[in-house]
């Protein structure tokens, strides 16, 4: 059943549906982005990075929540440019392909009950990402990263790291200039009032021993990941968690 899941950019050429599945050529499978912003000025930026730097951005939906101070912060969803001056712009161009959830910064809770929010904007696109409002993303990422992907050859592999530092990792015109990768496993536990957690400290970056598909970590970034959409149907956040915040 899980190959089954997966919305198509175009319809099939027989039942009409966008409902494709494993059938759908992967250039045309959509991409389901998730951001959780608590009053981050560079969210818009994230998303018109996300949507200029795509392969295909007719293929990417971006769901925000977008916890704000009315008449203080910026909308995650407010082109950078007024569109009559700049109508090139990604919010400008794609406004369709972004909703909001937009709620007071007061109200916050966390960033578990954000996220919870994010995914139930999830409408059956074939793969889901969760990023920070604070990322910058490199020419044809959707290609690079979906072919990252299918070379794990495992329907329930989810890509995840913690995001290198922007500080000269991408060139002018938006290419990568790493050729090392961050992995997760500088990891230990770490007391407090509260008792003892996990820390996830400074992670090594190096060039990669592996080569050919993606390397084995043991722990999950909330910050970034990449997985088949039905990630979110199977492994939803728990609404109830609100209390709990990240360590980090």
């Amino acid at each position: 059943q899980a190959m089954k899941v997966g919305t198509c950019i175009t319809p099939d050429p027989v039942t009409g549906s966008n409902v494709r599945g494993a059938d759908c050529p992967p250039d045309e499978r959509t991409i389901f982005i998730a951001i959780a912003s608590y009053r981050d000025y560079q969210c818009r930026f994230t998303v018109e990075s996300a949507f200029n730097r795509a392969k295909n951005p007719h293929r990417i939906r971006i769901g925000v929540v977008d916890q704000i101070v009315d008449g203080e912060d910026d909308l995650c969803n407010s082109p950078i440019e007024p569109c009559e001056t700049n109508p090139e712009q990604a919010l400008c161009k794609y406004k369709d392909q972004v909703d909001v959830y937009q709620m007071e910064a007061r109200l916050s809770i966390g960033p578990v009950f954000a996220r919870h929010i994010g995914h139930r904007q999830y409408r059956g696109e074939y793969y889901s990402t969760q990023s920070d409002a604070h990322v910058s993303f490199t020419i044809n990422w959707d290609a690079d990263i979906i072919e990252q992907m299918e070379s794990s050859h495992n329907e329930m592999a989810v890509l995840t790291t913690y995001l290198t530092d922007v500080q000269g990792s991408i060139s002018n015109d938006g290419h990568s200039l790493r050729t090392t990768r961050p992995i997760m496993c500088n990891t230990d536990y770490e007391g407090g009032p509260q008792g003892m957690h996990l820390r996830h400290m400074s992670q090594p970056e190096r060039h990669p021993s592996i080569h050919g598909t993606p390397q084995l970590e043991p722990w999950w970034a909330a910050g970034y990941s990449f997985s088949r959409g039905h990630f979110v149907v199977n492994t939803p956040y728990d609404s109830y968690a609100s209390s709990m915040i990240f360590q980090g």
